[in-house]
């Protein structure tokens, strides 16, 4: 397992995840779903499970629920607006920064691939201070279908121009693990002490933002060392 970490540390683009990945937004969703549906669909909020559409976007799980109707499009309008009207309960998971700084300073490659609308993407990340560590941003209203269709991951490759043996993804859920190890790219699966097939288990930022540390300082000692040997 630590040398699958070390693999995929090792790797030169980094695509994240965001809601719940890099910052705790699942409680603020699952709450604007909840009352959006209650407003829109009441009979349908006793068997609402949100775990069951984390990653998709949140005009595909209103399609799930409604149909293609005109009270999808009003419940997928009403959630949006219901999270963005509480953006300010939603923090930044522990080591995020840390981690994204490493890597900044690496001169890694940073993007994000979410199913998110990029409306309440791009303000979730200006209002957390993220936004300047990536290159770019991939959302659900660009993206050709929702996790976990490895379409996602591959169209976001082919978008950028990226090589895949380069990528290591993060993700949170089982659905956005599915999606980018079904693309072939190696994935940290975050949050969690048991990964998803085809994933490395990444207990939490912090760890991975370390394990990026220590592989920088030993670096540096091996050049040192090359260095006084000549």
């Amino acid at each position: 397992m630590t040398d699958l970490l070390a693999d995929a540390c090792a790797r030169r683009v980094w695509l994240f995840d965001l809601d719940g990945t890099l910052v705790d937004s699942c409680p603020a969703h699952e709450a604007a779903f909840r009352q959006a549906i209650a407003e829109v669909a009441p009979g349908l909020l006793g068997s609402f499970r949100y775990a069951d559409h984390t990653g998709a976007s949140t005009r595909e799980v209103a399609l799930r629920l409604l149909g293609d109707t005109e009270e999808a499009a009003r419940l997928a309008r009403l959630k949006q607006r219901l999270y963005r009207e509480n953006l300010d309960t939603v923090a930044v998971f522990p080591g995020a920064r840390r981690l994204l700084a490493r890597l900044t300073a690496a001169g890694r490659a940073t993007y994000v691939v979410t199913g998110g609308s990029r409306a309440s993407v791009e303000r979730t990340l200006a209002a957390r201070s993220l936004d300047a560590y990536f290159i770019d941003v991939l959302t659900g209203d660009d993206l050709p279908a929702s996790k976990p269709d490895p379409a996602c991951y591959a169209y976001a490759c082919e978008h950028w121009g990226l090589d895949p043996g380069a990528v290591v993804v993060l993700e949170d859920s089982a659905h956005g693990v599915a999606s980018a190890v079904g693309a072939g790219l190696a994935t940290l699966h975050v949050h969690v002490a048991e990964p998803a097939p085809g994933a490395v288990a990444a207990r939490d930022l912090e760890e991975i933002a370390a394990r990026l540390e220590r592989d920088a300082e030993r670096d540096s000692d091996t050049d040192l060392e090359v260095s006084g040997a000549g």
